[in-house]
């Protein structure tokens, strides 16, 4: 809308005197405006060209070539005059700009270099995007370290066993499947159907599988399942919410188990993500208690939406390896070589599962504090979008919760 020089509807009821005074002004304001979007309207071609090769780069996965020109963006933006910002506004590039900026976030997921999946996160988080970004680091130093069954119970109301990855075909869905499976072989077998040889073969090509591509044949297979593929999707989207809370950025979350394979992540899917610290510290040989307590809690976050939502954990037994694993670069370490060393086996033993319980409470904790934005980001990886589609729902959702 123009302004006016000869009585705006805002000044007519100011005396006279200070009325010709303004409208001296309002001209001046004028030019100020509809010159700088003039002089904006030619640099127009060039900024829609320019923001076509960022949007190029983001197809492309090309994470560093789509920083480098934010960055640049955001150079020029530093060095522009307070008309041009104002015009930008009232030309809505501004808010336009602020959406194509979440789309680096979709280039994440090819990065070899993880240190650029950090500069994604920060660049977004001083751009005031990732307000809850990092935002529950501290909570690893509040609340009790010990953590018994009985006080796990309490909190949750779930047995200890609830929480404890299944093996496959003991129970849920796996169980379902295994049994229908053997009764249509009995049902085969009873109608004089040799299926022996049939059978030989695939138990035979399961076995390779198993051994060979990690359960990933039978794992795509199972994916077409709605309700194992919605677990799954609830698994990771815990992952992937409490590392947001915690800090951590993240590369992406795999859910086809063939992507997963060819990408080296263990199991039917993966949430991959990173924390600068802990892998400057393994850099060195050594794991400090305050990284353990942070990977721990995303570690078992999945496990622990899990049990949030359905009321018992399947999955998780991946990540129950990799705790394990991590175990062993902790300062003083929780390894088997000191347990046999210091004759403390029980202890120590007794170390880990505390770790592993009190992560688990911490994780079940931060997730049902933030329910609706777990929700946003289970319906949101379900439909198939894109990482910054996921973070946007999380944001949209904590912020309307507030």
């Amino acid at each position: 809308m123009a302004l006016s020089p000869s009585s705006p509807p805002c000044l007519r009821s100011l005396s006279p005197s200070f009325s010709r005074q303004i409208g001296f002004l309002v001209p001046r304001v004028q030019s100020l405006v509809f010159g700088s979007v003039r002089k904006h309207e030619l640099r127009r071609p060039s900024a829609l060209r320019e923001w076509r090769e960022y949007e190029d780069a983001v197809k492309r996965k090309d994470l560093a070539g789509a920083l480098r020109f934010l960055k640049s963006i955001e150079n020029d933006e530093q060095r522009d005059s307070v008309e041009s910002i104002v015009t930008a506004k009232l030309s809505g590039l501004g808010a336009l700009e602020l959406e194509r900026d979440w789309q680096v976030l979709d280039a994440c997921l090819n990065a070899d270099d993880m240190r650029l999946v950090g500069s994604a996160f920060r660049f977004l988080k001083e751009r005031g995007l990732l307000a809850n970004f990092g935002k529950f680091t501290s909570i690893v130093l509040e609340g009790t370290r010990e953590v018994t069954p009985t006080v796990l119970k309490s909190a949750t109301g779930l047995e200890v066993t609830k929480l404890s990855p299944k093996k496959w075909g003991l129970s849920g869905g796996s169980s379902i499947a295994l049994a229908a499976l053997l009764g249509g072989v009995s049902y085969l077998l009873s109608q004089e159907i040799d299926v022996r040889p049939n059978l030989a073969v695939i138990l035979g090509l399961a076995y390779l599988d198993s051994v060979f591509l990690g359960g990933t044949c039978l794992a795509q297979v199972s994916c077409y399942w709605p309700p194992h593929k919605r677990r799954i999707v609830v698994h990771e989207a815990g992952h992937l919410l409490v590392a947001y809370l915690m800090g951590c950025p993240i590369r992406g979350v795999i859910l086809d188990p063939v992507v997963a394979m060819q990408m080296g992540v263990q199991g039917q899917a993966g949430t991959q993500f990173w924390d600068q610290k802990m892998e400057s510290e393994i850099a060195e040989g050594r794991l400090s208690g305050s990284s353990f307590d942070r990977y721990s809690m995303v570690l078992f976050a999945g496990i622990a939406a899990e049990a949030l939502v359905y009321g018992e954990a399947e999955g998780g037994e991946n990540d129950e390896n990799l705790f394990r694993s991590i175990s062993v670069l902790l300062e003083p370490p929780l390894s088997v070589a000191q347990i046999v060393k210091h004759c403390e086996s029980v202890r120590l033993i007794i170390q880990m599962s505390n770790q592993a319980r009190w992560s688990v409470l911490q994780s079940y904790n931060l997730l049902k504090w933030h329910k609706a934005a777990h929700r946003a980001a289970v319906e949101a990886l379900q439909v198939g979008s894109p990482l910054s589609i996921v973070i946007r729902r999380i944001e949209e959702a904590m912020s309307s919760s507030k």
